[in-house]
């Protein structure tokens, strides 16, 4: 089947070749660039903070800040709603913004508003500084995004950043919860101003110069002129399933933690279950992209969903080690993995790429009412409910990914 796809698709990127002023491509050249790349990962690790430590973060508020669980998930939740705010109101603006000076300037402040949280116990005061990380590290993180939509190559590029995502996951459990029982909780907040202020050091020396009016095809290394239009249907039920991926995965995984804590499974074991968690998060992103051809993006973004589903039934449900660690551990590979494979598809559907631009928005909205879901969950109902909720919720996504697929297979590409 790859032949007949690498047929189709060679005129149309020849085409969009020769329509593109040499001035287009010079522009690109800055984020092919390892130095470009590299700042690029860093800023996606920082902004993405919330998907590698939120069991951390949550446990740690809930242990070492003696939070409830509604309370805990309740400070989460407002970093994530700041972010899901701030991205909404920097990505439609992102040809007017300085990118680079917006990536450092919002990494810099969440540095110092983290740096805030870890000096102080009250709830109040933590709950604006964690609102304030969010609004702050989002609009960086727009930025980001945007600009590797508008890459030479963005799933490529999306790939590499995912890596670099996985890498610092297993750094991050390797050496932060064993410290965090050691010296206490703020140090976790600490950690976090660290990671965000070498995101403002490396965007603010090496971010990629922002593009300008070109676009690039669809998973092709050419930019091409793509007018202006609006987002259809399937654009918008596309992000509506990744955001319903984001809810299930920030509402479980708020309690990873705790749920082994909790089951009597101990301290060591379960920071295990968190390192092999990192390990395995170093494969999906790659992975995706070397099945990106092999693979239809339609059939995976329908098949995520149900995998969280089915995991997240046997982390609550199980009372054994065995079961719990096993799906714990590949929890998060599963949005990483079919996270990639949504960003083609959507890719596909909005050319422009407005949509990925938004992609801070689309993640965090559902990842926003994750975590204080699951904590009002938890503590009326249990672990156990939150099982009910992912079936409900992979359920909606499904049927926004198939809504998404129809569009998409409506329109056929046609032989040369």
């Amino acid at each position: 089947m790859s032949q007949p796809l690498s047929t189709t698709r060679a005129p149309a990127a020849a085409t969009a070749a020769a329509s593109v002023p040499a001035s287009a491509f010079a522009e690109r050249a800055d984020t092919e660039r390892w130095p470009a790349r590299l700042a690029l990962m860093l800023a996606h690790c920082a902004g993405m903070l919330d998907l590698v430590a939120l069991p951390v973060w949550v446990g740690t508020l809930v242990s070492a800040y003696q939070l409830d669980p509604q309370q805990a998930g309740g400070l989460a939740t407002l970093f994530l709603v700041g972010a899901v705010f701030s991205s909404l109101a920097v990505a439609p603006r992102l040809h007017r913004l300085p990118g680079r000076l917006v990536a450092a300037l919002g990494f810099g402040l969440a540095a110092l508003a983290f740096a805030g949280v870890s000096q102080t116990t009250d709830y109040a005061t933590m709950a604006v500084l964690h609102a304030l990380a969010g609004v702050t590290s989002a609009a960086a993180l727009s930025c980001t995004h945007g600009t590797i939509a508008r890459s030479a190559n963005p799933h490529r590029l999306f790939a590499f950043v995912g890596i670099a995502l996985g890498v610092f996951a297993v750094l991050f459990f390797a050496a932060v919860p064993p410290l965090l029982a050691q010296l206490g909780g703020a140090l976790l907040f600490q950690v976090f101003a660290g990671v965000m202020a070498v995101a403002c050091v490396a965007t603010a020396l090496a971010f990629p110069q922002r593009v300008r009016g070109q676009v690039p095809v669809a998973g092709q290394g050419s930019p091409a002129a793509v007018p202006r239009v609006a987002l259809g249907r399937a654009v918008w039920l596309g992000a509506l399933g990744v955001s319903c991926m984001a809810v299930v995965q920030a509402m479980m995984f708020s309690f990873l933690e705790r749920i082994g804590m909790d089951r009597g499974f101990g301290l060591q074991a379960v920071n295990a279950v968190l390192v092999a968690l990192g390990l395995v998060n170093l494969l999906p992103a790659g992975l995706a992209a070397l099945l990106q051809r092999r693979w239809l993006a339609e059939r995976v973004v329908l098949c995520g969903p149900l995998a969280q589903a089915v995991l997240v039934l046997v982390i609550t449900q199980s009372q054994q080690f065995a079961p719990y660690a096993a799906a714990a551990s590949v929890f998060a590979a599963v949005m990483i993995f079919t996270h990639t494979f949504a960003f083609g598809l959507l890719a596909r559907l909005d050319p422009s790429g407005r949509a990925l631009a938004a992609t801070p928005a689309m993640m965090m909205a559902g990842a926003a009412l994750g975590p204080v879901l699951g904590g009002t969950l938890v503590k009326w109902a249990g672990y156990e409910s939150l099982a009910v909720a992912a079936v409900l919720t992979a359920a909606c996504a499904v049927a926004c990914f198939s809504q998404a697929r129809q569009r998409t297979s409506a329109h056929p590409a046609q032989p040369a």
